[in-house]
């Protein structure tokens, strides 16, 4: 019995939490060059893409990792990066959820 109540309870936390995509360092984004950096070299420091598909006529990759929880905080970021027909970077966004990393980003965002 002890048993059977402990796997419901198990089953139970585990179906409030999911995490999708693979965490990717977001400290600093400054080695992504328009231009400069290749696919080569994206594919080196994060691995391959969660997503990929085209913006205007730019390919684009997309790095995402999405904590979601049913009781607490999600949190989730991206990484979408555009590439030049060429296959160097045009450009990229970076979006974040995850409070430390707002703050790091913009200092205005109160702890």
């Amino acid at each position: 019995m002890k048993v059977a109540t402990a796997a419901v309870l198990a089953s139970v936390a585990l179906a409030g939490c999911a995490t999708i995509g693979r965490d990717f360092d977001s400290t600093s984004l400054a080695w992504l060059k328009a231009g400069e950096t290749g696919k080569t070299e994206v594919l080196a420091k994060l691995g391959l893409p969660f997503r990929v598909g085209v913006d205007s006529g730019d390919q684009t990759w997309t790095y995402g990792f999405y904590k979601y929880r049913l009781i607490g905080t999600s949190a989730t970021k991206d990484l979408v990066i555009r590439f030049d027909p060429a296959g160097k970077v045009k450009s990229y966004t970076f979006n974040t959820s995850f409070p430390e990393e707002q703050r790091a980003l913009d200092p205005a965002i109160p702890r």
